[in-house]
């Protein structure tokens, strides 16, 4: 059953509920989110060679909810994204994209068409194309290289790709070689690739490591404002940032979740300060 109890060591359990985080919003293209819940994951286990990488693992994100996802290294957090974009076949438990997308039964290729972007902490861009041009490829995904980029853009796409630009602060650059943006703006570039395929659920991984103060407090801005028109799920170790984007945070620990709720209902949490923050 999809309905399973949530663990009672959830430390708010109110706001682990489906209909609690549901935040009603619209998820766009058609996606069934009656419940207002945009993923589902009950009682997933995932085992490497005898490893248990994910236990019992129960997680609901909202529509147009910020979520971030916590906890040491080999918690899981990786995993727990395999998972949902389908590299990790879980060996028990449901994943449901919406309320019928069956994540386990769809390959990486059709969860990542359905609406659900990946970004990985390192940024993958192509470095010798213009900042443009990685756009206009990300919109294209079902062509060659060099037959996406002689395919003339509509005016409905070119104005999309001029608005993702202007969200990523990156509309001065268009014109520039990816190779030679700092490090943030390949971050924030990467991001942009995922906008312009205009996905319901973005998940991104460590996505401020290495950004300078700026590039950071820019980032929580970009989120905030993506945050309602997408849902995102955040891994992140800066508790300054978590902090400040956090609509709702999970703490995972060894494959499970540990506790869950506010950030300030977590950081108190002693089993919490027990394995991970340390005070």
């Amino acid at each position: 059953m999809r309905s399973a109890p949530i663990p009672e060591m959830l430390i708010d359990p109110a706001g682990s509920s489906r209909d609690a985080i549901g935040l009603g919003q619209s998820a766009g293209r058609g996606l069934n989110v009656r419940h207002g819940t945009i993923l589902t994951l009950e009682d997933i286990n995932v085992a490497f060679d005898g490893f248990k990488a994910l236990t019992d693992l129960t997680l609901y994100i909202g529509v147009g909810e910020l979520r971030c996802i916590i906890g040491p290294n080999g918690a899981g957090k990786t995993t727990l994204m395999d998972v949902i974009t389908g590299k990790t076949r879980p060996n028990s438990g449901t994943a449901f994209f919406g309320e019928t997308l069956d994540l386990t039964q769809m390959s990486e290729v059709e969860i990542a068409q359905a609406g659900i972007g990946r970004k990985f902490q390192k940024p993958t861009v192509f470095e010798a194309l213009s900042v443009f041009e990685n756009l206009e490829l990300a919109q294209k995904t079902d062509k060659s290289v060099w037959a996406s980029l002689r395919a003339r853009l509509s005016g409905e796409q070119r104005d999309r790709i001029d608005e993702v630009l202007a969200t990523i602060r990156l509309d001065g650059s268009r014109q520039r070689p990816a190779g030679l943006l700092s490090h943030g703006q390949k971050q924030f570039l990467e991001i942009g690739m995922l906008l312009v395929q205009d996905p319901q659920l973005l998940l991104l991984d460590e996505p401020v490591a290495g950004m300078t103060d700026a590039e950071t407090e820019f980032t929580a801005e970009l989120f905030k404002s993506l945050a309602r028109k997408h849902s995102l799920m955040v891994v992140e170790h800066d508790m300054g940032f978590v902090g400040t984007i956090a609509d709702h945070v999970t703490v995972l620990h060894q494959g499970r979740v540990l506790a869950e709720g506010s950030l300030d209902a977590v950081q108190a949490n002693e089993k919490v300060i027990e394995v991970y923050l340390g005070r």
